[in-house]
């Protein structure tokens, strides 16, 4: 009994407070009513792709629509070749033909939220690394209408996991508010995380437990993800996502 004590502690303190929390913060927040409404425009974080020479590699993530913006991210993947007149958008959406090639601007609002940039790479690396890209959005499994699901996945962060998957030396993570990213089709998995820096167990990615130095430290429980980051130091928070006290100091100092 003291064990189911200790764990329904920590069950609160780990998960139902930051959802909560977050969930109460998101309540007051200027949200589009429906995608009609939404602003889908630039966010005006990439410069424009006929002034921009090299090649470049970017992955993003926007919090998504309406009540579901409480837990989750939507994710995609913004390739350019070098010399390359655009950008060129790949993301899965629920609906239609899942993979989406330019669905929207490469640096669009998602649901009318700006996006965060997860990570890049630019130059000779970039260059190299971009057919393996397109490679990977051409072998991602789930590409028929109808087999998009929200939760636990396959989704549109399950698709730019198989892509960051597919290519480790892009060496990124999801933010943990990227629910699907650990979608497991074949049921219990143990074996190296996506990075192939570390190792990871998970059960239909409902649960499991990640170690890996670009992933970090996650406990995910029903797709919501508890840890903190080993490489860049934060702590991740379910709702709340990826949260770096030291920035959070040095902003309001």
């Amino acid at each position: 009994m003291r064990h189911v004590r200790r764990f329904l502690l920590l069950f609160t303190l780990a998960f139902l407070l930051p959802v909560a929390s977050h969930a109460g913060w998101w309540y007051w927040q200027p949200l589009a009513q429906d995608w009609r409404r939404a602003d889908w425009s630039s966010a005006n974080l990439l410069p424009a792709a006929a002034i921009e020479p090299e090649a470049t590699i970017h992955v993003f993530a926007a919090r998504v629509g309406r009540w579901r913006g409480v837990f989750a991210h939507h994710s995609w993947v913004v390739v350019k070749e070098r010399g390359a007149s655009a950008y060129t958008r790949f993301d899965v959406v629920g609906w239609g033909t899942p993979v989406r090639v330019n669905h929207r601007e490469a640096d669009g609002r998602w649901y009318g939220n700006v996006p965060e940039l997860v990570g890049e790479l630019r130059g000779d690396a970039a260059e190299r690394l971009i057919p393996h890209i397109r490679q990977a959005v051409q072998s991602y499994a789930y590409v028929t209408p109808g087999s998009y699901a929200a939760w636990p996945g396959p989704n549109s962060n399950s698709f730019v996991q198989h892509v960051l998957a597919e290519v480790p030396e892009l060496a990124q993570a999801l933010p943990p508010t990227a629910i699907g990213k650990d979608f497991r089709e074949d049921g219990l998995y143990a074996g190296l995380t996506p990075s192939r820096t570390g190792v990871q167990a998970s059960l239909y990615g409902v649960a499991g437990l990640t170690i890996g130095w670009v992933e970090g430290v996650e406990v995910n429980l029903l797709g919501l993800v508890a840890g903190f980051d080993l490489r860049s130091p934060a702590l991740k928070l379910p709702g709340w996502g990826r949260i770096d006290p030291v920035a959070m100091v040095l902003r309001t100092s």
